[in-house]
């Protein structure tokens, strides 16, 4: 196929490599980029840069902030002695949409998965034992697990629960309401409330 333009190739490039954005919708969004107002683009590139430059892992649970310690972990309203352990960010933003859990949370950023040559040191686990010391921080009562239902997660799950049980917290792990298979992003509100809800003693 001819090449109309090199800084359009490039920029179908660049959107190809973000998760779910095959060649074709990466066009599409490089056509409608091309047909903005130049102010609108200088917006969106500023606002790209922009998140580079100010997003960090909170110093607390590790979930992305532009402060040292994050909204959540700072919030008087929130339950100190119960921590949600996540796989990612994106898992923080979907239990919140439930307005159901008021605790507090550790983001992993990643499960064990040998296959892919990640071990319980390429993940946040270092830190969550940190937190559970209540020399360092105070007691936690409860460690809720959601964790994604994978193969992984479940790797995941077990790891923890071994490395954890000595130390005298109570662990669950979110129930059964999310499919086998299925991330937690793209599960409904109502499923993530009750699945919460319904979270059972590892």
């Amino acid at each position: 196929m001819l090449n109309i333009s090199d800084s359009l190739e490039s920029l179908v490039d660049e959107l190809s490599k973000l998760p779910q954005i095959g060649r074709k919708t990466a066009q599409r969004l490089a056509m409608h980029i091309i047909k903005q107002p130049k102010e609108d683009v200088e917006k969106l590139s500023k606002a790209l840069i922009e998140i580079k430059e100010k997003i960090k892992f909170c110093s607390v649970c590790c979930n992305i902030t532009e402060d040292d310690v994050c909204k959540i972990c700072s919030s008087e309203k929130r339950n100190k002695n119960v921590i949600c352990v996540v796989e990612d960010p994106k898992d923080v933003y979907a239990i919140e949409k439930t307005n159901e859990y008021r605790g507090m949370y550790h983001v992993l950023h990643g499960r064990i998965s040998p296959l892919d040559g990640i071990g319980p040191n390429d993940i946040k686990i270092k830190e969550l034992l940190y937190r559970l010391d209540e020399k360092e921080t105070g007691k936690v009562d409860e460690l809720i697990l959601a964790l994604n239902p994978t193969v992984e997660g479940e790797t995941t799950i077990l790891y923890l629960n071994k490395l954890i049980k000595p130390l005298n917290v109570k662990i669950t792990r979110i129930a059964r309401g999310i499919p086998i298979g299925a991330d937690l992003e793209f599960a409904d509100e109502v499923t993530l409330a009750k699945a919460i809800e319904g979270r059972v003693t590892v």
